[in-house]
């Protein structure tokens, strides 16, 4: 069984009011999995599916619609301008995945972030679509990205996100490729 710190009973217990009885507040209180960057990949499949072509952006980056959205047929046969072929139980699995990790579905703060920057929009297509990725990378000069041979777009998360493999997006690990550490 899990112990629970006597300092979160006590913050439970000021806070046990109507006003407060949102059952998200109280699965992030007692969550071990609150941390602030998404959760890495886990599902082999994915990473070999997604990632033999791009980044295999953790289901963490975007809500569920969007997912379902990238995922549903007949969309993948123009994935971003690429014919993915997968079988169905591949397909299935890949989707399933990414809907039980989304965004909207994490107790990580920079998908909270995410999905609260999104509103009442639509789902996007794209990370780079994503109100808080813009605002995130919005100082760094173009030159850097889309003028960057080895960076090209804000896509490419893992091109200056140096720990993008594990889910840690944080600023602090940004080294843009032929520009050195990226000072926020």
């Amino acid at each position: 069984m899990k112990r629970i710190p006597t300092a979160m009973i006590a913050l439970a217990a000021v806070f046990a009011t109507p006003a407060c009885a949102d059952e998200s507040f109280w699965k992030w209180l007692v969550s071990v999995d609150r941390s602030k960057e998404v959760r890495a990949v886990s599902l082999p499949r994915y990473s070999e599916e997604c990632g033999s072509c791009h980044y295999a952006y953790p289901p963490g980056l975007l809500p569920e619609a969007s997912w379902r959205r990238l995922l549903a047929l007949p969309a993948l046969p123009d994935h971003f301008g690429e014919n993915i072929e997968m079988k169905e139980a591949a397909r299935t699995e890949l989707l399933d995945y990414a809907a039980r990790n989304a965004a909207d579905h994490s107790l990580a703060k920079r998908s909270r972030k995410i999905v609260a920057s999104l509103g009442d929009s639509p789902a996007p297509l794209r990370i780079t679509e994503i109100t808080y990725i813009r605002r995130k990378h919005q100082r760094i000069p173009e030159d850097q990205i889309k003028g960057n041979p080895k960076v090209k777009s804000l896509a490419m998360c893992d091109a200056c996100h140096t720990r993008a493999s594990t889910g840690d997006l944080d600023d602090h690990t940004v080294v843009i490729p032929g520009h050195g550490r990226w000072r926020w």
